[in-house]
């Protein structure tokens, strides 16, 4: 790992991709933004990320889960967060420190948006220490 760890950071929300991408940068992580799965498949093959997080529902409700997958089958101890709305859009409710559940989420930590910073600031340090 590189002095200042490279997140990719992958979301279909705009203010969301550039707010969160503001604060990662000025707490000294380099940063490649993307903003929809394929788009952060071809950045995660063509750089060295050592961390990824990443929305669930993209331009495919399924995309965050599609994207994870990929991820970790290349990259297996890539720690990879999901921060999802799917919560409060849904009703629907999981975490992926189950065990029946992790097999199939592939995501290291799930975090609900809203989300603060300093919670996914914790999480990334958390997952790369």
């Amino acid at each position: 790992m590189s002095e200042q760890p490279t997140i990719l950071l992958v979301d279909d929300d705009e203010d969301f991709l550039l707010q969160q991408k503001l604060y990662l940068t000025n707490a000294g992580y380099n940063v490649i933004a993307a903003e929809g799965r394929k788009e952060a498949q071809a950045a995660a093959d063509e750089n060295d990320i050592d961390c990824a997080v990443i929305d669930l529902m993209m331009e495919e409700t399924d995309a965050g889960f599609i994207l994870a997958h990929h991820l970790k089958k290349n990259l297996p101890d890539l720690p990879v967060i999901m921060v999802t709305a799917v919560t409060s859009e849904t009703g629907l409710n999981f975490d992926s420190i189950a065990t029946g559940e992790k097999k199939w989420i592939k995501a290291d930590a799930v975090l609900a948006k809203p989300i603060r910073f300093e919670q996914l600031n914790s999480e990334i340090k958390r997952l790369l220490a």
